[in-house]
């Protein structure tokens, strides 16, 4: 392989037609199902993966066929396939619907208009992950101009990821046979410690999300006649998250989420650390003199990959601030959000939660619980003598610098399916989530000098999985 042409072939790539192809990608405000319940009317899944299809069909390599699948009210999916030496197949994995908007965006950056500042491709998307498609087939045809073989490929691009995947599950049972026997799974769609080395993740926590809610009057009512002698339906509230987390350390109250953690992640956490030192916790934009939870980056990356979090991501019944009068409301909801380790069973964990909180109200107030998704999370598979090899290589040729190894607190629905159809599959879960990125905030960005390295290592994994005893193994 002469990586230089690797190399020179991806940044023309990017530079020519990726980073436009992009830029279209975020201006379509396709938010995914759970945040746009008439996502088929408004029509903007449609148009993201007829984007990324007509791309894809004007980039074509030898042999590559392209499927929209479809499912009755399910979102589509994109498949495609193209041909290669040997049994194995390789499956890449992105997908392109998107977060909602939120706020807070700096002035001239919107999540919806694509902004090109200082190498960084500003918009919703763009980074999470609307370039894997493009990156993944440009991987391939960089080997194929050099005639290099690689295995038979198989893209899976979503369209239901950030809703929790569940429409996933019914593609996958649709497809069938036609994935192949799978030995590799590569990912754009995890996160990078920096922007100077490749980075492989090796765990994924997983999420159980539902909606708690105390009730104490049928109406709201003037909360001076009424306080003192009607309970807050807030306090309940607050009384109900102490039993499953405590208030002073953050620390998980339930069972089912107490993780044993692997000595080689342990290791793994330990040089990640060394190498990014204070930037675990620099990376995210701190009020000022405020502190992270610990000084210890260590301690820090330990309990953000295989910790059990809780967040409490939204709330109603709390009118906005300028139209809160002296009322006590008759309810109060949260909309809770629990990160639980990746080795947690997640319907345990929510029968658990569960208990915890209807049991015994406070005042016997009216308090229900409802689980809206749970899905568990991924601990990879020992990592293969050869893959391992191949992206220390990668990395050196391409970024100069070794590979590193970390967990991510986030969740990846699909690590988790395949993890379990393909025991002997092995794992390149990787992205461009680096550094004050900030997908699913604000001013979420694309690191493109990386997103171009990072496509040939890509290239160069793929190569040398098929290179591994002469493409006649797994192993």
């Amino acid at each position: 392989m002469d990586t230089q042409k690797i190399h020179g072939f991806v940044d023309k790539t990017w530079d020519d037609s990726i980073l436009p192809i992009l830029q279209e990608y975020i201006r379509i405000p396709n938010k995914s199902p759970i945040f746009d319940r008439d996502w088929q009317k408004h029509g903007h899944m449609e148009k993201a993966v007829q984007l990324a299809a007509g791309w894809c069909r004007a980039h074509a390599v030898k042999g590559m066929k392209l499927e929209i699948m479809r499912i009755r009210d399910r979102t589509p999916l994109l498949f495609i396939e193209i041909p290669g030496a040997g049994s194995d197949t390789v499956l890449l994995y992105g997908h392109l619907d998107k977060q909602p908007e939120f706020t807070g965006w700096n002035e001239g950056l919107d999540p919806w208009k694509p902004v090109m500042r200082n190498e960084r491709l500003y918009g919703r998307g763009g980074a999470d992950d609307g370039y894997a498609v493009f990156a993944s087939l440009t991987a391939i045809r960089a080997l194929q101009e050099q005639n290099i073989p690689h295995a038979r490929c198989v893209l899976v691009i979503e369209c239901c990821e950030e809703s929790g995947s569940f429409d996933l599950p019914s593609h996958i049972r649709q497809l069938g046979s036609r994935l192949g026997d799978v030995t590799l799974v590569v990912c754009l769609d995890a996160e990078c410690g920096n922007y100077e080395q490749l980075w492989c993740t090796t765990s994924l926590r997983g999420n159980l999300v539902g909606t708690l809610t105390a009730e104490v009057l049928t109406e709201g009512v003037h909360s001076g006649a009424a306080s003192g002698i009607v309970p807050s339906s807030f306090r309940i509230l607050r009384a109900l998250l102490e039993r499953v987390e405590d208030t002073a350390s953050g620390v998980s109250k339930v069972n089912n989420l107490r993780p044993v953690i692997p000595a080689a992640r342990r290791t793994q956490i330990r040089r990640a650390a060394k190498v990014l030192g204070k930037s675990v916790y620099s990376k995210f934009p701190l009020v000022k003199g405020i502190r992270p939870l610990s000084l210890d980056p260590v301690k820090l990356i330990t309990d953000n990959t295989w910790g059990a979090t809780l967040s409490v991501t939204g709330a109603d019944g709390l009118p906005a601030l300028d139209s809160a009068g002296n009322v006590l409301r008759p309810r109060t909801s949260l909309k809770l959000s629990f990160r639980l380790p990746p080795t947690a069973h997640p319907e345990k964990v929510g029968a658990e939660i569960k208990r915890l909180l209807k049991k015994n109200p406070p005042y016997k107030a009216r308090v229900d619980f409802t689980v809206e998704s749970a899905m568990g999370g991924w601990n990879a598979p020992t990592v293969a003598s050869w893959l391992a090899a191949s992206m220390r290589q990668a990395s050196g040729s391409f970024f100069g610098a070794d590979a590193m190894y970390m967990g991510t607190g986030g969740s990846i629905p699909f690590m988790g399916l395949l993890g379990k159809k393909f025991p002997k599959a092995q794992f390149l879960v990787t992205g461009l989530l680096g550094p004050h990125s900030n997908a699913h905030g604000p001013n979420e960005f694309l690191h493109v000098p990386t997103a171009k390295k990072l496509t040939a290592c890509v290239a160069y994994v793929i190569a040398a999985h098929h290179a591994r005893n002469d493409g006649n193994s797994s192993r």
